[in-house]
């Protein structure tokens, strides 16, 4: 079975939606969130610094295509509930060994 590898960057300020979002709608979703990340993205700068004071969280999700595919879908839901938030999404198929 092939696993995908999930990458979602965000605004923290939305990190618990997304966090009750992910895990009532995927039973047994596991995951790994690096906290205070720094950056640039397309729309403005998060440094966690006095000009740009607010910052990002990374959340990694290595999981099956079929809940790749309702990822993907919640995503694009959260954007449009979230459409200054910064949302990006990242989806790689992980290799077979």
């Amino acid at each position: 079975m092939s696993q995908y590898r999930v990458e979602l960057i965000c605004n923290q300020s939305i990190m618990e939606d997304i966090i009750e979002l992910f895990e009532k709608s995927i039973s047994g979703i596991q995951y790994t969130i690096v906290e205070n990340a720094q950056g640039k993205g397309l729309s403005s700068k998060k440094l966690g610094n006095t000009v740009w004071p607010e910052m990002n969280f990374i959340l990694f999700v290595y999981t099956d295509l079929e809940n790749a595919k309702k990822i993907k879908e919640m995503v694009q839901m959260l954007k449009e509930k979230y459409p200054r938030e910064g949302i990006s999404c990242f989806f790689t198929k992980g290799e077979e060994i």
